[in-house]
C-alpha cells in the first residue's frame, strides 16, 4: 500500500469525525476579542491530539485569546521543520446572532465554517492521518494556531516570523480558491487610525475659520480616497469615522480608519509617503492631524520558490484527480509574515468555500477531505 492510499483510507474513515469537530469548534464562538471563546477553541484543539503522539503547547495572552503550538515528536534529525499555519478567531463579534451551525446536501454554514475553523479542522486531521501512516515519527512539524490574525496578528506575528525561519516550507490553511485555488502570492496592506484635533465652539457663532475637526477629515478622506489606482493594484478605504457631538457644536475631535492594499515594496513606500504628507497638510484652520499605524503586512511576492512548492502540490492533486490553480490574492494572512522571511510558503490549503465575514458564509462540503488529503499527501511528498 502506497503512503497516499494509507493516508486517503484513513482518512475517509475519519470524515464523520472531521464534520462533528468542524460543528463544535463553529459553535464557539471566538470572535478576535472574546478571550474566553478562543481559549475553548485551544482546548477543544489540544483534547481532539490526546491521542496523537505530539506536544501541545498553550501561549498564554493576556486580553486576547491564547495561542497554540502543536509540535511532533520526530527522532533526531537533520531536517528543518514543516509549518502549518491556521488562526481561531473570526471576525463575529461575541453578541453576534450569526451564532449558529448548519448543513445541507452540499454545503456547510456558519461563523467562521471556512474562515477558517474548516482549514483548522483539514490540518488537524492533516497531522492524524501523517500520524497513523507512521510518518511523525519522522518529519519535524510544527503547527501554529493563533488567536489573532483578523485584527493584524500583533500578538502572534513574532511567533509565526520565529518558527518560519526554522522551517523548509509552510502551508498555511486559509480556504482555498472556488476553481481550487492555491494562493502562491498576496498584496500586502496598512491599516491606519487618523485623529483630527480641531476646536469646539457654539455653531451659531463660528467664523469663517472655524477650527472644524470633521471638516478637516472630509479634505483628507477626498486627498485619501483619490489615491486609489486599480491598474497599478492599489485600493484606499476610509471605512470607519465619528465625530462631533451634535449640529450646534463645532466639532473639536473627529477619527478615521483607513485601509491601504498593493502589491509591491515600493508601492507600500509611496504609500507610507503619502499618508504622511496628508496627515501633514492643514486644510482647515487650527487644526492638527495625527497618523497611527495600526496593523500591516509587506506584500507576498509570486516567488520562484513558491512556485516550485506549489508545482509538487499540483503533482499531487493530479494523483488525487483534483482540480489546481495558481492564484494571487488581494487579501493578507499570515503567509505575508512567513514569506518576509524568505521561507516558501503557500497559502489556500484548507476547503472550499465562500462569503466569508458574512452571514453567508459556506464551505462546500466535498472539499473538506478532499482538501486534508491534499494538504497531508503534499506534506509527505514536499518533505
Amino acid at each position: 500500500m502506497t503512503i497516499n492510499k494509507s493516508i486517503i483510507d484513513f482518512l475517509k474513515t475519519q470524515e464523520p469525525h472531521m464534520f462533528k469537530l468542524l460543528r463544535e469548534m463553529v459553535l464557539i464562538q471566538s470572535g478576535s476579542y472574546n478571550k474566553e471563546g478562543v481559549d475553548s477553541v485551544v482546548s477543544l484543539i489540544k483534547s481532539v491530539f490526546e491521542s496523537n503522539k505530539v506536544s501541545c503547547s498553550i501561549i498564554g495572552q493576556e486580553t486576547l485569546g491564547n495561542h497554540l503550538v502543536v509540535r511532533s515528536l520526530p527522532k533526531a534529525s537533520s531536517r528543518r521543520q514543516i509549518l502549518l499555519v491556521g488562526h481561531m478567531d473570526t471576525v463575529f463579534p461575541k453578541d453576534t446572532p450569526f451564532n449558529w451551525y448548519k448543513e445541507d446536501s452540499n454545503k456547510s454554514y456558519g461563523p467562521g465554517v471556512i474562515d477558517m475553523k474548516g482549514g483548522l479542522v483539514a490540518g488537524i486531521f492533516a497531522v492524524k492521518a501523517l500520524d497513523f501512516a507512521g510518518l511523525l515519527k519522522k518529519l519535524p512539524l510544527t503547527f501554529i494556531f493563533n488567536s489573532d490574525e483578523e485584527i493584524g496578528s500583533g500578538s502572534s506575528r513574532k511567533l509565526i516570523e520565529k518558527e518560519a525561519i526554522n522551517s523548509a516550507f509552510a502551508f498555511v490553511l486559509e480556504c482555498g480558491g472556488l476553481a481550487g485555488g492555491v494562493v502562491t502570492g498576496r498584496k500586502g496592506n496598512i491599516s491606519t487610525k487618523l485623529n483630527i484635533k480641531g476646536k469646539a465652539g457654539h455653531a451659531a457663532f463660528a467664523g469663517r475659520d472655524k477650527a472644524s475637526a470633521i471638516l478637516e477629515l472630509a479634505h483628507k478622506t477626498i486627498e485619501f480616497e483619490s489615491l486609489n489606482d486599480h491598474e497599478r493594484g492599489i485600493t484606499v478605504n476610509v471605512g470607519k469615522i465619528k465625530g462631533g457631538i451634535g449640529s450646534n457644536t463645532v466639532p473639536e475631535h473627529s477619527t478615521a480608519f483607513i485601509d491601504f492594499r498593493f502589491s509591491t515594496i515600493e508601492d507600500k513606500q509611496y504609500l507610507e509617503k503619502k499618508i504622511k504628507n496628508i496627515a501633514k497638510k492643514q486644510l482647515t484652520p487650527n487644526t492638527k492631524c495625527e497618523v497611527e499605524i495600526l496593523t500591516g503586512r509587506s506584500p507576498m511576492a509570486q516567488s520562484d520558490a513558491n512556485r516550485k512548492l506549489l508545482e509538487t502540490v499540483k503533482k499531487v492533486a493530479t494523483s488525487l484527480g483534483l482540480p489546481l490553480e495558481e492564484e494571487f490574492r488581494q487579501g493578507v494572512s499570515d503567509a505575508n509574515f512567513i514569506a518576509n522571511q524568505n521561507i516558501p510558503v503557500l497559502d489556500g490549503l484548507g476547503p472550499i468555500g465562500g462569503k466569508d465575514h458574512s452571514e453567508d458564509e459556506y464551505m462546500i462540503k466535498e472539499s473538506l477531505l478532499q482538501r486534508t488529503a491534499l494538504l497531508a499527501c503534499s506534506i509527505y511528498q514536499c518533505r
